[in-house]
């Protein structure tokens, strides 16, 4: 099987400001754990805050980058993957793009003049809150994809994966690419992402609904889009059960729902059944951070997905994938994997 630009990932490309604060510090700037948002201006001194109060690490970062890099990583086949987004013309910029060639993805960046995204990552007995600041991020345009050299990835591909924080940017890029998967009977899969996604960009959300073969998402975000859609459950299964059924625009796939639940059980739901798969638990002194750790359930799901693997291979590479990176700090991984 032709494996090179199988696979293709849209997003916001951030660089990972990450540290372990205290409670204090989360209090200050009304940071709850487990949570994903955008920065306001109450956030904009909390970056400098952390550099100068904590040890920070600086991790390239950005929710469909870290897929995108996690299932090249388990691929072990240079370029099998590409990705597209916008950063900055600076150190973070040459940074993001010296890591991804590291990681072997085939990145299509667009340079803007502001300056490359960033993510606060605060960490708090393991758990993680992000909150980012998109800035160059925030720039990506369907210029960029139209241009011969970037569409010629999005023909190549047979997979395409975008978090829903790309919504926030660019609904006309996700809906090119959607529409041509669909045309051509490729697989289109996205990622509830947060709940303000579900909640502030319900609309967007909806309109890109229907191409969506796959949806990924954790159990806090499907409970939100239960309670945005009125559906008056707060049972996963159930939720994701209707997820899946929502209409589609082509039949040539059916949806499928995938619902990571931390240490509970993965949530499949397909063809108006569910399945529960069990995650590996990991003994609470292992855990560094959480930070990554649903970008590298999704990045090694879709390492056996793109290789037409059944369901339950990728359910199994997704927890491995996973479990690698709760035991490091960011979205990191050893030189190798370790799975078969």
């Amino acid at each position: 099987m032709e494996h090179n630009g199988i696979l293709l990932g849209m997003g916001n490309p951030l660089l990972d400001i990450s540290a372990v604060v205290d409670q204090d510090f989360l209090d200050k700037y009304d940071i709850k754990l487990n949570n994903a948002i955008l920065a306001e201006e109450k956030h904009v001194p909390m970056y400098d805050e952390m550099a100068s109060k904590y040890t920070v690490e600086y991790i390239a970062g950005g929710a469909t980058q870290n897929s995108i890099r996690v299932a090249q990583w388990m691929l072990k086949i240079p370029g099998a993957t590409s990705y597209m987004g916008s950063i900055g013309k600076d150190k973070f910029g040459e940074e993001m793009k010296k890591h991804a060639k590291e990681a072997g993805v085939n990145v299509h960046y667009y340079e803007d003049e502001s300056p490359t995204g960033t993510c606060g990552v605060c960490v708090v007995g393991g758990e993680r809150s992000l909150v980012a600041n998109l800035s160059a991020a925030n720039c990506y345009k369907t210029d960029h994809l139209k241009r011969p050299e970037n569409w010629e990835l999005v023909e190549k591909a047979k997979y395409y994966y975008i978090a829903g924080f790309f919504l926030t940017v660019s609904p006309e890029s996700i809906l090119l690419v959607a529409e041509h998967a669909a045309a051509k009977n490729k697989v289109f899969m996205m990622n509830l992402s947060a709940p303000f996604i579900c909640e502030f960009f319900k609309d967007v959300q909806e309109k890109v609904f229907p191409y969506m073969d796959y949806v990924f998402g954790n159990e806090t975000e499907a409970r939100t889009f239960s309670k945005v859609h009125g559906w008056e459950t707060e049972n996963v299964e159930e939720i994701a059960l209707r997820i899946s059924q929502l209409p589609k625009a082509s039949g040539t796939h059916k949806r499928i729902t995938v619902i990571t639940q931390g240490a509970d059980p993965v949530v499949v739901a397909e063809d108006g059944k569910v399945k529960l798969f069990p995650v590996i638990l990991l003994p609470k002194e292992k855990l560094v951070d959480t930070n990554g750790a649903g970008d590298a359930f999704v990045g090694g799901f879709l390492s056996q997905l793109v290789q037409e693997k059944p369901i339950e291979d990728c359910v199994r590479a997704g927890c491995y994938a996973a479990n690698v990176i709760i035991q490091r700090s960011g979205c990191t991984y050893p030189e190798k994997p370790d799975f078969n």
